[in-house]
This record gives C-alpha cells, sequence and structure tokens, in this order.
C-alpha cells in the first residue's frame, strides 16, 4: 500500500474500524439528515485508484485532524508540517518515507534538500486530499 493510500485512508476512515469519517453531504430536504450513500459495486466506498479517484463522500480533513489532534499528548503542527502529519496519522515519517511519498506524487526536486521537499509534500498531499474528495481549506494548500 503506498504511504499516500495510507494518509488517505487514516483520514478519510478506510484505514481503522471505529475511525469515523465525516458524515455524507446533506440532502437537499429540510431535515439535515445525511443522504444515503450511493449503491455501487463497491460497497467499501475505497476508489480502485487510490491515487486519482475521488471518494464517494466529502471528508472535513481539517475536522478530522483537529480531533485526532486533541485526543494526542504530542503538540504536533499537522498545519504545516508533513513530519508531525505522518505523526498524527500514526505513520512512519522517516526520511526513506518522505522521500517514497514524495515520488509517489511526483516531486521533481532534489529528496537532499528536506525543507524545501518538506514544504512541498505537505501542500501536494493537502492538494491530493482535496482532489480525492477531502475538504481542505485554502490556508492548507497555500
Amino acid at each position: 500500500m503506498s504511504i499516500f493510500t495510507r494518509i488517505k485512508d487514516a483520514i478519510f476512515g478506510h484505514g481503522r474500524s471505529g475511525q469515523a469519517a465525516s458524515p455524507a453531504t446533506t440532502s437537499g430536504g429540510m431535515g439535515g439528515k445525511p443522504a444515503a450513500a450511493p449503491k455501487s459495486a463497491n460497497p467499501s466506498g475505497i476508489p480502485a485508484s487510490p491515487v486519482d479517484a475521488k471518494w464517494e463522500r466529502e471528508v472535513d480533513v481539517e475536522a478530522v485532524l483537529e480531533s485526532r489532534a486533541a485526543n494526542n499528548p504530542q503538540k504536533l503542527n499537522w498545519r504545516s508540517s508533513i513530519v508531525d502529519l505522518m505523526k498524527l496519522l500514526d505513520i512512519d515519517s522517516s526520511l526513506e518515507n518522505r522521500r517514497e511519498l514524495a515520488r509517489e506524487l511526483g516531486y521533481t526536486g532534489s529528496t537532499e534538500d528536506t525543507t524545501v521537499m518538506n514544504v512541498w509534500l505537505h501542500k501536494r498531499v493537502m492538494e491530493e486530499l482535496r482532489k480525492n474528495g477531502g475538504k481542505v481549506p485554502a490556508s492548507l494548500v497555500a
């Protein structure tokens, strides 16, 4: 499983049982109840191509990460640090794994310049989460 897929799974709720994702978008009715998930041949909701496909429902990425941060004893700067984001998601944040993530996401710069690579990785991960059905505030991708 790719590192980016593990990041998406941890945030979107497919990586662990009991990991809650945001509810599906609401229906147009007045009740504000979550819309029923569309029936498909893939009942798990996991897209066939994990990097390019959208999830079946929008997930509030910031809310999920804030909730995890509130329950984490470490003070992690997940809003700007790819290392802290990975730690918050219980994913190995080693340089080797960050270099692998950079390869997965198409980084063309030097992986020896870890500061530049890490900044690029954080922005790119947030952009990819948005592309794949995550609700990500502009402040996290800018």
